[in-house]
């Protein structure tokens, strides 16, 4: 069994900054690629970013590019999340989740990852 356990949530104002992160544990698995998505009260839960872990390849949502860096610590199993300039809007549970190799692409769907986190809340005032 694999598990992801996020922390470093909480409240935080407008402009502040938080930083997320994730530990894998558990068996051994590919962990191809390793992400972040969101769910704000009443919506879907979307992408936000992942990072494949075989070259530290990133891609972003457009709604967090050059605010959120998602980088990865392999001696710690480790992924974070480094989110700045936060908005009200980017409050929402963030999940973190982990792919198995499917091909070298980085899935941007739920569907695409394996693993998840219990999620993490993130509430940004105004």
């Amino acid at each position: 069994q694999v598990q992801l356990v996020e922390s470093g949530g909480g409240l935080v104002q407008a402009g502040g900054s938080l930083r997320l992160s994730c530990a894998a544990s558990g068996r051994t698995f590919s962990r191809s690629v390793m992400g972040w998505f969101r769910q704000p009260p009443g919506k879907e839960r979307d992408f936000v970013t992942a990072i494949r872990w075989i070259d530290a390849y990133t891609t972003y949502a457009d709604s967090v590019k050059g605010r959120f860096t998602i980088s990865r610590d392999n001696a710690k199993n480790t992924v974070y999340l480094q989110m700045n300039s936060l908005k009200p809007e980017d409050t929402a549970v963030y999940y973190c989740a982990a792919a198995e190799f499917r091909s070298w692409g980085i899935s941007k769907v739920k569907s695409g990852y394996d693993y998840w986190g219990q999620g993490t809340q993130v509430t940004v005032s105004s």
